[in-house]
């Protein structure tokens, strides 16, 4: 690590700390040459994320994209915004831990319908009719008697 004062090469590692859940690691610092003190902060780069898309347009996955379909979904529902930051974190592990980097939306689509499902049926619900673009209440009726079959 170069010194910010110096700019020299040689310096050593006076105190480690690790932070925020162990994702970032703090280094006290010291230069050989100049004797002054700084501070590194070390974090891992995750590769992005990669979502494609139904027409196969390529975009980054954005967690906040998702938050705002679930916040929807679970508008006016006994769930809490903890709940929900737990969702997307769940989700966005599960899609970190997959093989690839590059996922289809419908996969998205369906993990998140799944993880809803166990959250709150009634977010399912929502969520599944913009999902699945249900065209009519029978479309709402044919879902609901699948959740209903699955709950027993």
């Amino acid at each position: 690590m170069r010194c910010p004062y110096c700019l020299s090469i040689e310096t050593k590692v006076i105190d480690k700390r690790e932070l925020e859940n162990n994702e970032v690691t703090r280094r006290r610092r010291e230069c050989l040459r100049c004797k002054k003190r700084f501070t590194t902060y070390e974090r891992v780069q995750e590769t992005p994320l990669i979502v494609v898309k139904k027409d196969k347009t390529r975009e980054q996955f954005d967690k906040n994209k998702l938050r705002i379909g679930i916040l929807k979904a679970c508008e006016k529902r006994p769930v809490t915004h903890a709940k929900i930051e737990q969702l997307l974190n769940d989700i966005e592990n599960e899609l970190r831990s997959l093989a690839t980097t590059e996922i289809k939306s419908k996969q998205i689509g369906e993990l998140v319908m799944k993880k809803l499902r166990e959250l709150d049926p009634v977010a399912y619900v929502r969520f599944a009719s913009v999902y699945r673009q249900f065209k009519d209440i029978g479309s709402f009726e044919k879902e609901l008697r699948r959740l209903s079959r699955k709950k027993r």
